[in-house]
């Protein structure tokens, strides 16, 4: 509990008068936490603290790596400038030594500074200072953590940008025209590291993300880290389940690229699919999961299995055990590689999906965009912000059936977006990169029309192929590929009745868009992530044993 007497030693309040140190005394947290805990992360909702004994350690989050900023010692205060900014934590707080601190919600502040002149004058020349010293470090840091050279045409230097994007990592590219058989690739990172030719994931590992699994045996894997699989995550560890979460290229998924997500529960602004993302990783790593990039299950061995868990192979032939298995793989575009020249300038501005960082080379220019859905209408509205012209094609006869009203009348209101219905590509034009399409439009009533156009980027963001080639043959999918879970499976070989998300070999359970009849939105795949601990939970307690500890 904190007293009139613990802040009388604050110099802070040292000339506010009695009563009112009273009165903040009874509303203020006692907060005591030993070495390595956090008492304030960068980005959470700002709070005031007072830090009575110990010392904190101040860490920023520069270009995705912390900087220490210094030491907090007894007697000071934070988070007086991002409270009158209107803004969460600008910076994370840590204890270095055991600490006791006092935490006052942002009305405590605010009235502290109205009625105490000399406390307020010592808020305010704290704040003015620490803007100063923001000023000095945003001058000292670098815009980005990697600087490519590479070319344009190069596949190898494009999915080294892809997962740079992806994984939101702020890079500087300057492209060569080299042709594709004479191409390299030359990546710096954080000013140290130079690689020539680098593998994807020789780049992720230069970055520090974690590609090897610090154990053999889990209590959970989950293929996947998209809505469902992040949500199964934080759900998993937050619960004490050991939580081995492997995923191919990028977290997020393919709502990971969304410009704007508009319609998720409690964002009325809206939240882009990265930031969405950037929120879900901090929070699974919050309670210990363990996220592996670059790295794909290849197989789960039925021959392997026992009542201990199942036997999981990663690319590479590593071999770990999971008690149970969380199969949220997601689904891929579905390809055109029927569409002559596809395929061959399938990268070299044929793309499939659409990511953010592609705007910058779409700037003032003509694109195409494939689809009706909801992720091709968020694209649509983003790219109008870049390019000179947007055209949306769509296979029938609108958006009405297909998209959110929402997105419809953005793209309404945007006058360099053109819908362009009935339409279809029908062949891509270029040698090393595209340069025309040639599209048909095949309307009810009247002649077939074919037209050829300039473009510098296709993007198709149609249809959806659940890639479940690699499961056991044994695993229950429907005939395009989804996974049948719970009450739609037709073989079951146990005695109990499965549970709902769990598929025909049990122990495995599947969720989010790769589950057959699943509903395929963002909130949809959470609320499968989340559901589907429950089962495992259950599950796991048929076997009646104990929990892996989640620490190392």
């Amino acid at each position: 509990m904190i007293t009139s007497d613990d802040l009388a030693q604050i110099p802070l309040f040292a000339n506010v008068e009695e009563t009112e140190r009273q009165r903040l005394a009874r509303k203020a947290a006692d907060l005591r936490l030993v070495p390595g805990e956090w008492l304030a992360r960068e980005g959470e909702d700002a709070r005031f603290f007072v830090l009575l004994e110990g010392e904190l350690e101040i860490l920023k989050n520069i270009v995705g790596q912390f900087r220490n900023l210094g030491q907090a010692n007894a007697g000071e205060f934070s988070g007086e400038t991002p409270i009158f900014m209107g803004a969460p934590n600008l910076i994370s707080l840590r204890a270095l030594t055991p600490v006791r601190a006092a935490r006052f919600e942002r009305q405590q502040l605010q009235e502290l500074v109205r009625d105490s002149p000399s406390a307020a004058e010592i808020v305010f020349s704290t704040m003015t200072s620490r803007v100063s010293t923001a000023q000095t470090v945003a001058r000292a840091t670098p815009s980005s953590r990697a600087y490519l050279i590479g070319s344009k045409y190069d596949t190898n230097c494009r999915a080294v940008r892809s997962f740079l994007a992806a994984n939101r990592i702020q890079y500087n590219w300057k492209p060569t025209l080299d042709e594709p058989e004479n191409a390299s690739l030359s990546v710096e990172i954080d000013r140290t590291i130079k690689l020539l030719n680098p593998t994807v994931r020789e780049v992720a590992e230069a970055l520090g993300y974690k590609t090897v699994p610090r154990h053999d045996h889990y209590d959970l894997i989950i293929a996947g880290a998209g809505p469902a699989g992040m949500a199964a995550a934080v759900y998993g560890a937050s619960e004490g389940l050991r939580v081995l979460v492997v995923e191919r290229f990028a977290a997020g998924g393919q709502a990971g690229t969304s410009s704007r997500i508009e319609n998720y529960l409690g964002f009325p602004a809206g939240i882009s699919g990265d930031e969405l993302t950037e929120r879900a990783l901090k929070q699974a790593k919050h309670f210990g999961t363990e996220i592996l990039v670059k790295r794909s299950i290849e197989a789960i061995h039925e021959a392997e299995q026992t009542d201990a868990g199942h036997c999981v192979e990663l690319d590479g032939g590593d071999l770990l055990r999971a008690r149970a298995v969380l199969l949220a793989t997601g689904v891929a575009w579905h390809r055109m590689d029927d569409v002559p020249g596809m395929e061959q300038l399938h990268g070299r501005g044929v793309l499939y999906g659409a990511g953010r960082h592609e705007a910058y080379a779409v700037a003032g220019k003509r694109v195409f965009l494939v689809g009706g859905g909801n992720s091709a209408g968020q694209a649509a509205v983003f790219f109008s912000s870049y390019a000179a012209e947007v055209v949306l094609l769509v296979r029938g006869p609108g958006l009405a059936h297909s998209m959110s009203q929402y997105l419809i009348d953005q793209i309404a209101h945007k006058p360099n977006i053109r819908v362009e219905p009935f339409t279809q590509v029908t062949a891509v034009h270029g040698e090393n990169y595209l340069k025309q399409i040639t599209t048909t439009t095949r309307c009810p009533n009247l002649p077939e029309t074919t037209q050829t156009r300039d473009a510098a980027a296709l993007f198709l963001m149609i249809g959806a192929t659940a890639k479940t080639h690699w499961l056991p043959s044994t695993l229950e999918r429907n005939p395009k590929g989804y996974i049948c879970t719970g009450r739609d499976l037709t073989t079951w070989a146990l005695t109990r009745d499965p549970f709902a998300l769990e598929t025909s070999i049990p122990g495995i359970f599947a969720a989010g868009d790769v589950r057959h009849n699943s509903i395929k939105r963002v909130a949809s795949g959470v609320g499968e992530g989340s559901m589907s601990i429950s089962f495992i939970h259950e599950y796991l307690a048929l076997n009646e044993t104990p929990a892996l500890t989640t620490t190392a």
